[in-house]
């Protein structure tokens, strides 16, 4: 067995627990003012809560059993180390995992925070539906705009594909976010790339 493969077999799904909180808006946002967040990744991460908890209304209308809130939750505590980590360094999704476990104990949360610039386990929605989800609606949105992957991938290409390396590590997220996105279309049964997603809520 290969190692990608065997590092798959370990990786869990946090089901929804009724027993861990879910930080509603005016707690994430608070957050964000406790944290630093910058204004430009609050308008971000409110656009990545919007499309994940749209996303998941419209799983909901297939028959899925989700939390939505606990969706827009992740979206919009996902880039909660941002300010600290461009400040002093670091990786921002683990520190935001950290975080943001430390306030709820939410796992699940949690994961979908950790997990948002790449999950590296397979592609299944029906397994793993928060950390893809999170993943697909940040990777929709450059800077403060709802965009397609390839526009969005084209930006981060441009900005940190400074090396063969970094190059590789961009397309494998492309490929990813793709996949992603080709699964949504297939159970949902909508070219996601054409819908149109609203953002209502004010900072």
């Amino acid at each position: 067995m290969s190692k990608s493969k065997k590092m798959q077999t370990k990786l869990t799904a946090f089901t929804y627990n009724p027993l861990w909180p879910i930080p509603c808006f005016k707690e994430c946002v608070s957050l964000w003012k406790e944290y630093l967040m910058p204004k430009h990744i609050q308008k971000h991460s409110l656009w990545v809560g919007s499309i994940a908890e749209q996303i998941a209304f419209l799983l909901q209308k297939k028959g899925w059993k989700l939390k939505p809130e606990l969706f827009l939750a992740a979206g919009l505590l996902h880039d909660l180390g941002k300010h600290y980590t461009i400040v002093h360094g670091g990786a921002h999704s683990q520190l935001g995992a950290s975080l943001v476990l430390n306030h709820y104990f939410n796992p699940a949360l949690a994961q979908g925070v950790i997990h948002h610039v790449f999950w590296p386990g397979e592609v299944d929605l029906q397994k793993f539906p928060l950390p893809l989800i999170i993943i697909y609606s940040d990777k929709r949105v450059k800077h403060t705009q709802v965009v397609s992957i390839e526009t969005r991938f084209q930006d981060l290409f441009k900005r940190y594909g400074t090396s063969k390396e970094k190059r590789a590590m961009i397309q494998r997220s492309k490929e990813q976010a793709l996949a992603i996105e080709n699964q949504l279309n297939q159970i949902l049964g909508v070219d996601l790339n054409a819908y149109p997603f609203s953002c209502r809520r004010l900072v």
